[in-house]
């Protein structure tokens, strides 16, 4: 933004519950569950639990985003760093909510130890997380939850995200503005609340400020680029005059977009969520007026367990 060019809103509200009995906790000399530290039987049963191997499935809805890159990778080196006994078998979803609920009913066939999975819709994946905490095996959600109890879920609120994105919005174009929201994966607990949030803020503050056109654009840079190409050719100039983004990827497909169709000039703001890094350059850069950091369960997600 023009007054403060570096901007960032930091949203890091982490939700999580431990659960009662720790896997794997021999790398750390604290344990993470009340009831570690009683111990009973013998020494050698003792040892004979530090030895174990635990598996653990990651399954991730899509690899195509750094910050889901991101949450996968670092659990896993902190995992290897800190519990050395503990194996992970990934899955990727490629995007698809069939993919990973294949995925996880390929995991609870397998028996292994532990989910951890970042739904791809927060419906379609709620009934097989069930069957897998019916299985007895635990599940941690990372960054979307389910509508069903888990072990453990890490994440954080979504909702002042993205109210905190219209209150900027609201400041750059002085409370008056029409303003093109690019919306996230259809279904998922996170798109549904950044939607939210912000829409609740703009009509409880900023009635002169509308979102006039909106469609779900999957956390996707190309996506989200062909929407707002389709919306330039929609919009003469003057009359979009914000974007509102659900994460820096398709804010920065936005800007392309703007950019490739010689739009710069007609100064449309645009407000991103997430924090990534290539999102706090283009900050930085001018490109958006600002992106909200969210916390990406790493390495909180394996470190909960």
């Amino acid at each position: 933004m023009k007054k403060t060019a570096a901007k960032r809103i930091a949203a890091l509200v982490l939700s999580a519950t431990v659960f009662a009995g720790c896997i794997g906790c021999s790398g750390k000399s604290e344990t993470a569950s009340s009831g570690a530290g009683k111990s009973s039987g013998s020494a050698s049963s003792s040892a004979e639990t530090a030895d174990k191997k635990y598996v653990i499935g990651f399954s991730q809805r899509s690899m195509d985003n750094p910050l889901l890159v991101a949450m996968v990778n670092e659990n896993i080196e902190y995992a290897k760093k800190n519990y050395p006994n503990i194996e992970f078998i990934t899955t990727d979803a490629n995007g698809s909510t069939s993919k990973q609920v294949s995925d996880m009913e390929d995991l609870i066939a397998k028996k292994v130890d532990l989910i951890m999975i970042s739904p791809q819709e927060t419906g379609a994946l709620t009934d097989v997380t069930k069957r897998a905490m019916d299985a007895g095996i635990k599940v941690v959600a990372i960054d979307r939850n389910v509508d069903t109890e888990v072990t453990s879920f890490v994440g954080a609120d979504n909702k002042p995200m993205g109210a905190a994105a219209a209150k900027v919005l609201n400041e750059e174009l002085n409370g008056k503005g029409s303003i093109i929201e690019i919306q996230g994966t259809a279904g998922a607990s996170a798109t549904l609340d950044r939607s939210a949030g912000f829409n609740n803020y703009i009509k409880e503050n900023c009635p002169d400020m509308k979102v006039v056109a909106t469609q779900y654009c999957n956390f996707n840079r190309n996506d989200g680029m062909k929407y707002m190409e389709d919306m330039l050719q929609r919009f003469k100039s003057g009359e979009i005059t914000a974007v509102y983004a659900h994460n820096d990827e398709m804010a920065l497909g936005a800007y392309e977009a703007i950019k490739a169709a010689n739009r710069l000039s007609d100064g449309i703001k645009i407000a991103s969520l997430d924090g990534t890094e290539v999102g706090i350059e283009a900050v930085k850069a001018g490109k958006l007026v600002c992106t909200d950091m969210y916390p990406y369960g790493a390495p909180e997600g394996i470190d909960f367990i």
